[in-house]
């Protein structure tokens, strides 16, 4: 086999018997329902269960106002960056396999820096994040069984450190799928557990208003008192704009996901529907779980109702919520790790392309393994879990990461590359519109930025390395 096909199918990371797409890659096999199931596992994550707390913040009406507008704008954003896929037309023209390869045909290398910086930075701040949130999880359940055993009074405390450890050896085995057209199933299970922890919350927040009433709600938050000054009410006004502009975040990875769909119907119509489809059922369940978590527990939402505690029994219940979310986890660290991966393995089969240790590809018992992509993959995931074990506050630098980058990656860069590929004249009432809603988009962004910063003070100046506790 010559050395341009053996690179192919190697970058590819399937068996050359399979036959090819278009474009000389393997034919793509995705259709628009495994893609909305890759955008449900990316979109909704345990934070889900932390919207109540932003109902609480933000109140009945700037709430449900907040979550609807922020579904309308993502959905808008995202089904113009599908048109963005190929290159100069939306139907016929060249692929963009990457995100970063969108913007660098739409938009120049400038640009493409740029949102390498952004792109990659938040990919790595989220796994990162999600080793902490699982470890939580997962601690949780031990603790919902102690608490059982010996009353809510004890504190039950215990470290994450070794549930990290757990996760990692996880995600180790799991990192060793070589590319994202192979990890339908895994986005499909995690789809399902993603829905299966939101209705459980829902769930328990209907028997707590049916025992106990609706809580002490407001249509503007929590009201400003003696425990709540106007600057503090504020900061956490910010916040919680902040995680909830950033709970439907997912462009930057909709170009890799598209990019898993078989060509006819063409890619951009697919991935359109799998777009309103995903997020239409994400801001469903958002929906729910806000104003029934607001609902249950008033004003004293805590921050997230299955690892927070906001209910301990049926203890057994509380435990298979905190299972589905370990369970989702797993398969979003991978969905949102996985153009990280193509990225440095790509970057290496160009930089080393006679190096048979990167381009050659090893079958054993009907898996296909490559030294190094199991030695690259091994490495990320341990680095970034021992940076979650230093810095048990990094949830907070997540938080900060995310409003950061909400606006170039959800609405600066896709209404840019649509501007570009669909040559809309500048000065027009299109050009216009789209220039005001990313401003509104940007202001949303650096004030949810300035809310998380205090936040990740208040957390630095109280941290201990390694000792991250439930």
């Amino acid at each position: 086999m010559q050395v341009g096909s053996s690179f192919a199918v190697a970058e590819s990371g399937y068996l050359p018997s399979e036959k090819f797409d278009d474009d000389g890659r393997i034919k793509r096999t995705g259709t628009w329902k495994s893609a909305t199931a890759h955008i449900i596992t990316a979109v909704i994550g345990s934070g889900v269960l932390s919207l109540a707390w932003c109902f609480a913040q933000l109140g009945w009406i700037a709430g449900s106002i907040t979550l609807a507008l922020f579904s309308v704008i993502t959905m808008y954003n995202s089904i113009l960056l599908t048109d963005c896929y190929r290159s100069p037309d939306p139907v016929t023209g060249t692929r963009n396999y990457s995100y970063m390869d969108a913007v660098k045909s739409n938009l120049g290398p400038l640009q493409y820096k740029l949102c390498g910086i952004a792109q990659y930075g938040v990919l790595v701040g989220i796994t990162i994040g999600y080793t902490t949130t699982t470890a939580i999880s997962m601690a949780a359940i031990k603790r919902s069984n102690c608490f059982h055993k010996q009353g809510h009074e004890v504190g039950c405390h215990v470290s994450n450190n070794m549930f990290m450890v757990i996760f990692a050896v996880i995600q180790i085995i799991l990192s060793q799928i070589p590319n994202f057209h192979k990890l339908s199933p895994i986005s499909v299970v995690a789809a399902i557990m993603s829905f299966s922890y939101s209705l459980i919350g829902i769930g328990l927040s209907i028997a707590k208003i049916a025992e106990h009433g609706i809580g002490k709600t407001s249509l503007t938050g929590i009201p400003v008192g003696p425990n709540l000054s106007g600057m503090e009410k504020m900061w956490r006004t910010f916040s919680a704009l902040g995680d909830v502009a950033f709970a439907y975040s997912f462009c930057f990875v909709l170009i890799e996901i598209q990019d898993t769909l078989k060509s006819s119907p063409p890619e951009n119509k697919q991935m359109k529907v799998a777009t309103a489809a995903g997020i239409m059922a994400s801001t469903v369940f958002y929906m729910l779980c806000g104003v029934l978590g607001y609902a249950a527990f008033g004003n004293d939402a805590p921050g997230n109702f299955l690892t927070g505690f906001g209910f301990y029994d049926p203890y057994w219940l509380v435990d298979i919520g905190n299972i589905c979310i370990v369970i989702h986890l797993l398969g979003a660290y991978q969905v949102l790790a996985q153009p990280l991966f193509g990225f440095m393995e790509t970057s290496s089969k160009k930089k080393w392309p006679q190096n048979k240790l990167v381009t050659r590809e090893y079958s054993l018992c009907g898996f296909e393994l490559n030294t190094f992509r199991f030695a690259s993959r091994a490495s990320y995931v341990i680095v970034t879990t021992i940076i979650a074990m230093l810095f048990p506050f990094f949830n907070d630098f997540v938080g900060l990461l995310g409003a950061g980058t909400f606006w170039p990656l959800s609405v600066y860069f896709p209404i840019e590359m649509y501007i570009s590929q669909a040559k809309i004249r500048k000065y027009s009432f299109t050009w216009i519109w789209m220039q005001i809603l990313s401003l509104a988009c940007l202001i949303v962004s650096l004030v949810a930025a300035v809310g998380s910063t205090r936040g990740l003070i208040t957390s630095v100046e109280s941290f201990k390395p390694f000792q991250s506790v439930s």
